[in-house]
């Protein structure tokens, strides 16, 4: 996904949600805007609707025998995954949908994945909906809507809890699927997260740090890799070796290894060292090691002097 913000409009009807069912507004925001790519509806002749997914393979196993063959002919199903492709605009897949409907309704709407949640239609059942006409109605409601559809979901799947202690990366497993850490969704949503919980104010320096960034902000980085087991050259200069700690590092916490420090990453720093959270136990603990190096560094010449 892009990386489209919410409008202030929709920021304020995600809040609303959140608030009704008991969940911290910035939560809920960071999830869905990595979701939807912060893009909650389009324009389809004149209406807000929310963005789809048409999924040819569920088309296939959902009609007959007798709409199979013509929903095949008409390039609307398939066996095999991926087959059907979704065309690029809304408006299109829109067109797509109306055209399967008229084969056959129901198993149309079972085969799209709805709204900012990006909820599977077939799941209707599953999340306590009467039809999946009810559950479509609910999607094409509104923002609102669509967050609640995508909530259905995440409690019948129990995360829930996953939310409220910021486990992202037990998040997205379940979320997500498997292969989350390849387009690292729990990365983005700590990200997001740490974003929304400053009032939607941008990343300050230091909360995002990458190959080709050189400076203070580095060699803390540096130091408190070497802290936590992974030692490398505080210098200062963000470049393969650095990112192939960092890499290190959330692999083996169950991050998104993509060698960037990100607030996940300083967050599992900041664990590391004694529970706490970053920036303010790694400030500290850099603080403790700057100001110690020194220290260390006489004390080895010195022994290293000493005769036998």
């Amino acid at each position: 996904m892009g990386n489209t913000m919410f409008s202030a409009e929709v920021k304020r009807e995600i809040e609303a949600v959140a608030r009704e069912t008991g969940l911290e507004p910035a939560a809920l925001l960071a999830i869905a805007e990595v979701e939807s790519g912060g893009r909650a509806f389009a324009v389809i002749a004149g209406k807000k609707e929310p963005l789809i997914r048409f999924e040819g393979h569920y088309f296939d196993r959902l009609v007959d025998d007798g709409k199979r063959v013509k929903a095949r002919a008409e390039g609307l199903a398939s066996p095999s995954m991926g087959t059907v492709k979704n065309p690029a605009s809304q408006a299109a897949r829109w067109t797509m949908l109306d055209k399967a409907m008229a084969i056959d309704r129901s198993a149309a709407l079972q085969s799209v994945s709805w709204g900012i949640g990006q909820v599977m239609g077939s799941h209707w059942k599953a999340l306590g909906y009467g039809s999946v006409e009810d559950l479509a109605t609910e999607a094409r409601s509104g923002v609102s809507g669509q967050v609640r559809l995508m909530l259905r979901f995440v409690e019948a799947n129990g995360l829930i809890g996953t939310i409220r202690r910021h486990d992202w990366a037990a998040f997205a497993r379940t979320y997500n699927g498997p292969r989350y850490k390849v387009h690292r969704y729990d990365s983005r949503i700590a990200a997001a997260h740490t974003k929304h919980k400053r009032g939607g104010a941008p990343a300050a320096a230091g909360d995002m740090l990458r190959r080709g960034d050189r400076g203070e902000a580095v060699k803390d980085l540096q130091r408190a890799l070497t802290a936590a087991g992974y030692p490398i050259a505080q210098d200062g200069v963000f470049g393969p070796a650095t990112a192939g700690a960092v890499e290190r590092f959330q692999s083996a916490r169950g991050l998104g290894a993509d060698g960037i420090a990100g607030p996940a990453t300083f967050d599992a720093l900041g664990k590391t060292h004694g529970g706490a959270s970053a920036p303010g136990r790694i400030a500290w603990l850099l603080g403790m090691i700057r100001h110690m190096l020194p220290l260390v560094v006489r004390m080895a010449g010195f022994r290293t002097g000493r005769k036998a």
